[in-house]
């Protein structure tokens, strides 16, 4: 709780009367300090321009002020925030289970898969179900996952080697 509420005072930009620093260092809107001044003379200054006096580093000592036309400043803030979004990459996690005594057909049908989804750049992970007896055929479901990894080579890679959780084999493969 108390990280959420710091995030939100970071967010949160002071204008004009808000700004509660004695001293500022101002910027004017042609990108010149004006030096540091106390807060009535930069809203003042900020006023003749017709503009806000907007805190954009509240942590310097003293603040940075700039005087800039404050809606349009949030509309590029928001504007920046929403391509950063855009670019950030997503992908999900698919998964891929098969058993010890999975026949060369089944398994050629979920390589077809896997490579499906590594081609919509998704992360495979490939499970090895052992039930029973068949956790004494754990060296079997290693050939398995080595086999898978050969047919799939060109597209992708080892995220995470083949390993033992439980009665499960995971192996997680990601795309080129």
């Amino acid at each position: 709780m108390k990280k959420e509420e710091e995030i939100a005072k970071q967010q949160r930009i002071n204008v004009n009367r808000n700004i509660r620093a004695k001293e500022v260092r101002v910027i004017d809107p042609d990108a010149n300090q004006l030096g540091v001044l106390a807060i009535h003379k930069a809203l003042a200054i900020a006023g003749d321009f017709g503009l806000d006096l907007v805190e954009v580093s509240p942590t310097a000592k003293p603040p940075v002020c700039k005087i800039m036309d404050y809606g349009r400043y949030k509309y590029e803030t928001t504007k920046k925030q929403q391509e950063a979004k855009k670019k950030q990459s997503t992908f999900q996690v698919k998964e891929i289970k098969i058993r010890p005594k999975t026949e060369a057909n089944d398994l050629n049908t979920k390589i077809g898969h896997i490579k499906k989804f590594l081609l919509k750049k998704d992360k495979v992970k490939v499970t090895v179900v052992f039930r029973g007896r068949e956790i004494t055929l754990s060296q079997r479901g290693r050939e398995l996952l080595e086999y898978i990894v050969q047919e799939t080579e060109e597209l992708s890679i080892i995220e995470q080697t083949p390993k033992f959780e439980g009665r499960t084999m995971i192996m997680i493969l990601a795309p080129k």
